[in-house]
């Protein structure tokens, strides 16, 4: 396959799982197997006709053919997981909106809802459910949940256990939780004692103590927070954010800027660590002289540790994929093959978890990784020759990602990030330093603090700069505009997305444009003329025109 054509013989696989994944999470569990053997019988029936068609027609059939089975697939992890959702004692619970006692596990980073009445934070943590006490009874399930609570929930942690109590209701249509328990109590640790199936929840009102901080990425995090704390400034909060994606410590004023200037994916765990960690990691193995399939082994090696060492949830598990996805696409030039290997990863992320086809973060992703894939390269290779190879790929990677994900960004948050790409470029050489020292120096802190210094001063003032550079775009005039909302927001945003690719075209083809104006005018100013005289000659053709000419006739 030729570098410049695009293969599309995965996209009907990824489309079909997407598909399926968004009809299941609103369908019942019946009806999602129902689909399941839908799509089987769809896969028999194509095998069929791909065995009796041409040779050369083929691969049509066979491309659906596969395609159907990937959806079967999704169908059938999607309705195994409905079954518990919908029909376990979870849902039961939450259906009759019980006051239960819960034992849970963390399986995700707080995320701040807002205010209540008394003016105290609220935040949402998703969990899953270990064991339930509702109705006298102690019942043990596995269904995923949706903490919401105030005080302490926000220092949770992924893989930390906890209990709480609190009143159980169901969840929106479309979520993949079992139910949202409005907690009303801070996190507590988890009583070994409490095993007893006949134990009835009112006997749990002795004094709790908080809960334990689990093993794992967790005390890393909390480590390099403190580690970072001498840090003056911004960069004390920013570069744990940065780099681990702990936002615990980020100020709330640098938080809006970076809101503002569309750099708030700098402070989660996104494809750009992953693609600057896998990146740095192949530079360094090249550097030893090893032979490209070792080194790429090795990368991916330290990008395996890097994801283990910030914590293995879905969210790292698809930065980590999309990140390589779109580093094979700008280093290797290959626009067909990355798409293809963009195509696999989609499909492969949603049989595991066919959950994601709701999240917006795995839609960002997703389309981000789309624009670097397909535009990335062509936005750079537009660029005079006097601009070195670098600046172009730092002003077209994040033009790629930002014009595919502007439509997404707008419905969320209706207002247009004015200076939201020359942040972007004014940022990115800062980034890199912060990413790849910071992450040297995590495990360094628990082994070697002396030696953690050097890259954490470093790194900081990295992450200073950046947080300078995102609060003084976000002082300017303009710096965030109101945009229409729904439907009209999203196409107009479509719109001036296609735009913005088409001036950026003109802008890198001054000659071209130049010459195209010449020609205008020229076809202008020929048309005008060959009007003039069209004109002209109308008006000397009529029978009056020659009588006023000529004067009146003598009597």
């Amino acid at each position: 396959m030729s570098p410049g054509r695009v293969d599309l013989r995965l996209a009907p696989s990824a489309i079909l799982t997407w598909a399926v994944s968004l009809a299941a999470a609103y369908l019942p569990s019946l009806w999602t197997g129902i689909l399941c053997l839908a799509l089987l019988a769809a896969t028999g029936l194509l095998l069929a006709t791909w065995a009796a068609a041409v040779r050369s027609l083929r691969t049509i059939p066979a491309t659906l053919a596969v395609a159907c089975l990937f959806g079967a697939a999704v169908a059938a992890h999607a309705a195994m997981d409905a079954g518990p959702r919908h029909d376990g004692p979870v849902a039961e619970a939450a259906a009759s909106r019980d006051s239960v006692v819960i034992h849970a596990l963390i399986v995700g980073d707080p995320r701040e809802l807002g205010t209540d009445s008394r003016g105290s934070a609220r935040w949402a943590v998703p969990a899953e459910i270990i064991d339930i006490a509702a109705d006298g009874m102690l019942t043990r399930a596995r269904t995923k949940i949706l903490l919401t609570g105030g005080e302490g929930w926000d220092q949770v942690v992924t893989g930390q256990e906890v209990r709480t109590a609190g009143k159980l209701k169901p969840a929106k249509p479309g979520q993949v939780e079992a139910g949202v328990l409005a907690a009303a109590t801070p996190p507590m640790r988890p009583d070994p004692r409490r095993r007893d199936t006949q134990q009835s929840p009112e006997t749990h009102n002795r004094p709790r103590v908080p809960a334990d901080i689990p093993q794992g990425p967790a005390p890393l995090k909390k480590q390099f927070s403190s580690a970072a704390e001498w840090l003056q400034g911004d960069s004390a909060g920013l570069l744990p954010g940065m780099v681990t994606g702990d936002t615990t410590g980020l100020d709330e004023s640098l938080e809006t800027a970076m809101k503002t200037t569309g750099t708030t994916h700098l402070t989660a765990v996104s494809g750009a660590n992953c693609s600057l960690i896998l990146g740095g990691l192949v530079l360094l193995a090249r550097s030893f002289r090893l032979a490209r399939g070792v080194a790429a082994i090795v990368a991916l090696g330290g990008l395996a540790a890097f994801v283990m060492m910030v914590g293995p949830d879905a969210s790292v598990l698809r930065a980590a994929v999309m990140g390589a996805i779109g580093l094979t696409a700008l280093s290797a030039g290959r626009r067909g093959r990355s798409l293809g290997f963009l195509c696999l990863a989609v499909t492969g992320l949603l049989i595991l978890d066919p959950s994601l086809g709701t999240s917006i973060g795995f839609l960002l992703s997703v389309l981000a990784t789309l624009g670097i894939v397909l535009l990335a390269r062509p936005i750079a290779s537009w660029a005079p020759a006097w601009v070195p190879s670098w600046l172009a790929s730092a002003v077209a990677v994040p033009l790629a990602a930002q014009l595919l994900c502007s439509p997404v960004i707008v419905a969320l948050q209706p207002q247009f990030s004015s200076y939201s790409l020359l942040t972007n470029i004014a940022v990115a050489p800062f980034v890199a330093p912060v990413t790849i020292l910071g992450t040297i120096a995590v495990p360094l802190v628990p082994l070697l603090p002396w030696l953690a210094i050097v890259p954490i001063a470093v790194a900081g003032a990295s992450a200073g700069i950046v947080a300078a550079i995102a609060r003084f775009f976000a002082g300017l005039p303009g710096s965030a505009l109101p945009w229409p909302e729904g439907p009209t927001g999203i196409a107009t945003m479509a719109l001036w997305s296609v735009a913005t690719v088409l001036l950026v075209w003109l802008s890198m083809h001054p000659m071209w444009v130049g010459s195209a104006v010449l020609s205008l005018h020229r076809r202008l100013v020929f048309l005008i003329a060959a009007g003039e005289s069209a004109v002209r000659r109308w008006i000397e053709s009529r029978p009056g025109a020659r009588r006023r000419r000529g004067g009146e006739p003598r009597a």
